[in-house]
């Protein structure tokens, strides 16, 4: 049984697909055991309470300084003892700590196609405003194993999603989220429950088949 920790900033909705993909046997062999927020006001907290899962918050507000806060943030992570930790909109940099504690076991997703409009300061609606400014015509999301650098380490999944005429920031990320990020991050944690994903020695993720 894999046991997975999600990590989420805001409304939730990545990790209710989580949730129901568990409930409906879409991700296999898998239980979250807790939701960590930063945020104390965060609509994840309620999901993950109506699933019964324990939520906390572990807000950087809490503490005099950032390295207090990452070993707050390590020692919640540490507690729940998961096999995966999952970025599902988590609005903080992971501290290097986190990381080393659990290298190769963190996975985050990401509302572009890495490498593309990613990096500091792509996050939430401003990626989506950048992908329409540039007009591309497809954009997308991305599941990758999280390292140092910003949604740099090595992708897992990734899907692509058309960009319309007449899109909005909000309409195209609503679309991104339905058509790809909601399926994808479970997609990514079934994959590893199976055992089915490795990386090689060139940081290039690779799929077994079932």
């Amino acid at each position: 049984m894999l046991s997975v920790a999600v990590c989420v900033s805001g409304g939730g909705t990545n990790l209710q697909a989580i949730i129901d993909a568990v409930e409906s046997g879409r991700i296999v062999n898998t239980k979250i055991v807790k939701v960590i927020s930063n945020n104390p006001n965060a609509r994840a907290l309620k999901r993950a309470a109506d699933a019964g899962i324990e939520g906390i918050c572990v807000s950087p507000r809490s503490y005099e300084t950032r390295e207090a806060f990452n070993q707050a943030l390590l020692e919640a992570l540490t507690a729940a003892e998961p096999d995966l930790i999952v970025l599902a909109g988590f609005m903080v940099a992971v501290p290097a700590c986190v990381i080393n504690a659990f290298r190769g076991r963190i996975i985050n997703i990401h509302p572009a196609l890495i490498p593309s409009f990613c990096g500091k300061g792509y996050y939430g609606l401003h990626v989506h405003e950048k992908v329409l400014e540039r007009g591309v015509k497809v954009t997308g999301a991305t599941v990758h194993f999280v390292d140092e650098d910003l949604d740099h380490g090595p992708i897992l999944l990734q899907k692509a999603v058309a960009v319309k005429e007449n899109d909005t920031p909000e309409i195209l990320q609503r679309r991104v989220m339905e058509e790809a990020e909601w399926i994808l991050l479970p997609s990514a944690i079934s994959l590893i429950a199976q055992g089915r994903v490795w990386i090689d020695e060139k940081g290039i993720t690779h799929i077994k088949e079932s």
